[in-house]
């Protein structure tokens, strides 16, 4: 059961992640009110780190910002340890 919440989770904080920077670009675009660069990093931050790290990549957002050139794929590397780690580690068995 646990497996399965966590899979589902990953997969919907990804997805909402992914599409809430694809907002953001389109609201840029059209000179609208904008989602905080805080909100955007903390759905990485909480596991969304794939969806926003695949948004900047095929929408170009966020890509001239250090902040999310840097924090965006550390995350994603931490996200991808701990997923390693949890499952050598037995705890998915």
């Amino acid at each position: 059961m646990e497996k399965e919440f966590i899979i589902l989770y990953l997969v919907f904080i990804n997805v909402l992640s992914f599409v809430i920077f694809a907002v953001d670009k389109n609201r840029a675009k059209k000179n609208l009110w904008r989602i905080s660069e805080a909100m955007l990093l903390f759905l990485a931050f909480i596991g969304g780190a794939l969806g926003a790290f695949l948004s900047m990549l095929i929408f170009r957002h966020k890509t001239q910002k250090l902040k999310f050139t840097l924090l965006v794929p550390l995350f994603l590397i931490i996200h991808i340890f701990l997923a390693f780690f949890a499952i050598r580690g037995g705890y998915f068995s």
